[in-house]
């Protein structure tokens, strides 16, 4: 209760210790040696301790000049020749103590050996000739080495536990920074696998429902086929829809996407369902593999197919050509992975090198650790070539 009264009032405190310290001045100034009498009057030592006790009323602002003025009147206090005790000595041992605390440490050694110096010299000099030496030499050192290490002490503590304070916020930001990115980066996952599974499965339902709108009147028979594969079109849409709406749903706290099951990512093993159905758009697309197939993560797994997906839908929707090339080779430290068409480059596109498309490769691309290359072809056409490290699961 009185520590708590102390901080809160701390001008009540500033103002009690030196007159607690002043006080302690008198019987200070009374003490003499087991069987002397008193060889100095009281009063001098009194009024010597006084503006000592006055400057510490600025210890805490200017702890140089009030270290600086008590350690001048002690230096008179013995120059009268008392015997120096805590007494006495106890306005100098706070200013040290609070220089101790408000400045560096080689500032309070200074200011605590000049202090014994003074001291011990004066008291050698002119103090009580009966006093042993070691009183005189010790006492004051060991009066005044006291407060400066405990002063030391208690700023490294504060400092210490200052940092701590700092890391802990640095932590707490630093939490709150890593959940605005996972948040950021889970919008981004959602809106590229929206945007693929969406672009894709419409843009084909799309030129299916042209062509049985086209063939219906004079090839029905060939128009109810293709509306029957528009269906499967449809249904095929519906279901990544249902699953990737599922996983917002129930695994929302799953934020990359190798975290997800194997049973609701697609990769590279439906690679050849995945060109039939482009052939329903009037795009065939050949599948060639090279070297020997390696283990992928399912992140990797899934970053492939989706690549070559967009990369077939852009062929599809801006290249005037009714074939693609998907090239697939095992490398010794990564996957090669290239899709490749011989018309104009994105014919109907005003800008190849822009687009949702082309920026959600790449950012799948870099998601997995991987590189991305996209252009026109010396010979004509356009290609999209990425290369992806592997990452077994095993790893």
């Amino acid at each position: 209760m009185i520590d708590s009264i102390l901080r809160c009032r701390p001008r009540f405190c500033d103002t009690a210790l030196p007159l607690g310290l002043f006080a302690c001045s008198f019987p200070g100034s009374l003490v003499t040696l087991p069987g002397s009498d008193p060889t100095v009057a009281w009063w001098p030592g009194v009024l010597l301790t006084g503006p000592a006790c006055v400057a510490l009323l600025w210890r805490r602002n200017r702890p140089r000049a009030t270290t600086a003025v008590a350690m001048a009147c002690a230096t008179a206090v013995s120059a009268f020749g008392y015997i120096l005790t805590v007494l006495l000595l106890g306005p100098l041992m706070t200013a040290l103590y609070y220089l101790a605390l408000r400045t560096d440490r080689r500032t309070a050694n200074t200011f605590a050996f000049a202090s014994i110096a003074c001291l011990i010299s004066v008291a050698l000099m002119a103090g009580p000739g009966d006093e042993p030496l070691v009183l005189k030499l010790l006492g004051p050192a060991a009066w005044l080495l006291l407060p400066v290490a405990l002063g030391t002490t208690t700023r490294l503590r504060g400092a210490y536990l200052e940092a701590v304070q700092t890391r802990a916020e640095h932590a707490e930001r630093t939490r709150e920074e890593e959940t605005r990115h996972r948040v950021t980066a889970e919008r981004m996952r959602i809106a590229r696998d929206l945007h693929d599974v969406v672009a894709h499965h419409l843009l084909l339902a799309n030129i299916q429902a042209g062509t049985v709108s086209r063939m219906l009147p004079a090839r029905p028979g060939e128009a109810g086929k293709i509306a029957a594969e528009l269906t499967s079109t449809t249904s095929s849409a519906l279901c990544e829809l249902k699953s990737t709406v599922g996983l917002l749903r129930h695994d929302a706290d799953r934020t990359t996407e190798s975290d997800r099951t194997p049973e609701h990512t697609p990769g590279l093993a439906r690679l050849p369902e995945l060109a039939a159905s482009f052939r329903h758009a009037g795009l065939t697309v050949a599948v060639t593999t090279e070297g020997t197939a390696r283990p992928l993560s399912a992140g990797t797994d899934l970053t492939a197919y989706r690549i070559v997906q967009e990369a077939l839908t852009n062929v599809t929707k801006h290249a005037a050509v009714d074939t693609a090339e998907v090239r697939l080779v095992h490398r010794a430290d990564d996957l090669l992975l290239s899709v490749v068409n011989d018309g104009p480059a994105y014919a109907n596109s005003p800008s190849p090198g822009g687009g949702y498309g082309l920026i959600g490769m790449r950012e799948r691309a870099r998601s997995a650790g991987g590189r991305i290359r996209t252009g026109r072809l010396v010979q004509g056409g356009f290609e999209v070539v990425v290369e992806l490290p592997y990452h077994p699961d095993t790893d």
